[in-house]
């Protein structure tokens, strides 16, 4: 029986080898060496990835919505109705929300994840459910460390099987009402950030209501006092089962050397954890925009990842990580299909 330990220890470095001939083959493309930027960067990185055999592609994808309701919801941290994550989650099963329509457009299937709704499970959702929602994090720990184990072995596996099943580009998402909140605990523990610079509003919060939320996320750290060194033991303390599921997508696409296309501010919390819980997990990441949530640029220089896009959206959901899997296509269509200097017989100068 694999344990967490057991797959972690799994996930594979880079190729160095695979990059550098890589780097070869886009010099010699039919344009000028470095051209096209961060595409080329992207390419590289993705011929590094063991899971895609040395050559950037894509065959199958999937969005991963990681669903779930949160104890802390209780402290007046969010404006919306609790009941709105079972009626979104039924929805997605109708392919009518945001994620849902920007994933068809990308050709990706939406996997929509049931890890701790506050409800009775839901037709044609996966069912994971830990627990109807996570524990109240401004009085105690969101879950057990051993349910946000087993939680994280369960969403690896899944990945895996997805993996096995022809998918080699992954994207997460999320769906939970008041998650920004735990998502800010999450991002002030693993950078040092305070809470005032890691809370924003998440769903049109009131800017009158926005110093309880700081004070809720300054008492659940204080509460908890969540071990920074331990993203496992960060993840159950001020998490919640949703961003759980997302650090174990992130894991099982890495175990398996394949990359996984971050979505916004949750996913960036989750991603935190995730190299806090195996830094080799790192290289998988492909940022896909630049959450307008107050928090995510401190995130994202904690993680030293520059997003694609910046579209000031903060829909969450999966919905960024669907836009961005146009530009891993991009970065894989001019690799395989650009013709080459060589064949036009151009010869540029040395640099």
């Amino acid at each position: 029986m694999q344990t967490l330990s057991t797959q972690l220890a799994a996930i594979p470095a880079l190729d160095s080898a695979a990059m550098a001939q890589a780097q070869h083959h886009i010099d010699g493309l039919l344009k000028p060496p470095g051209s096209l930027g961060r595409l080329e960067a992207l390419a590289i990185q993705l011929a590094g990835m063991p899971g895609l055999k040395g050559k950037p592609q894509v065959a199958q994808k999937a969005i991963l919505v990681m669903c779930a309701d949160h104890g802390v919801w209780h402290e007046g941290v969010a404006i919306s109705p609790q009941v709105v994550t079972a009626i979104q989650t039924a929805n997605m099963t109708r392919h009518n929300t945001g994620v849902c329509v920007l994933a068809a457009q990308a050709g990706a299937k939406v996997h929509v994840i049931d890890v701790g709704i506050d409800a009775d499970p839901i037709p044609d959702v996966v069912n994971m459910k830990v627990a109807r929602g996570s524990g109240n994090i401004a009085r105690g720990p969101a879950m057990r460390h051993q349910q946000a184990q087993e939680l994280l072995l369960e969403t690896i596996r899944y990945t895996q099987n997805l993996a096995q099943q022809g998918v080699t580009l992954f994207g997460v998402g999320e769906l939970g009402m008041a998650n920004t909140t735990p998502a800010a605990a999450i991002v002030s523990v693993l950078t040092g950030a305070d809470p005032q610079e890691s809370v924003g509003i998440g769903a049109n919060l009131p800017q009158a209501q926005l110093a309880n939320k700081v004070e809720v996320v300054r008492r659940a750290i204080a509460v908890n006092q969540p071990n920074a060194a331990d993203g496992v033991d960060v993840l159950a303390k001020v998490g919640g089962f949703d961003l759980v599921g997302m650090t174990g997508v992130m894991l099982g696409a890495a175990s398996c050397g394949l990359p996984v296309v971050l979505d916004g501010f949750l996913s960036y919390a989750s991603a935190l954890a995730a190299c806090r819980i195996a830094p080799a997990v790192k290289p998988y990441l492909i940022p896909s925009h630049l959450s307008a949530e107050k928090g995510a640029r401190i995130a994202l220089e904690a993680l030293q990842l520059e997003p694609y896009l910046n579209m000031q959206m903060r829909l969450g959901e999966g919905s960024g990580a669907a836009m961005a899997m146009h530009i891993v296509e991009s970065a894989c269509a001019i690799y395989n299909n650009m013709g080459t200097l060589a064949e036009s017989n151009i010869v540029l100068p040395e640099k």
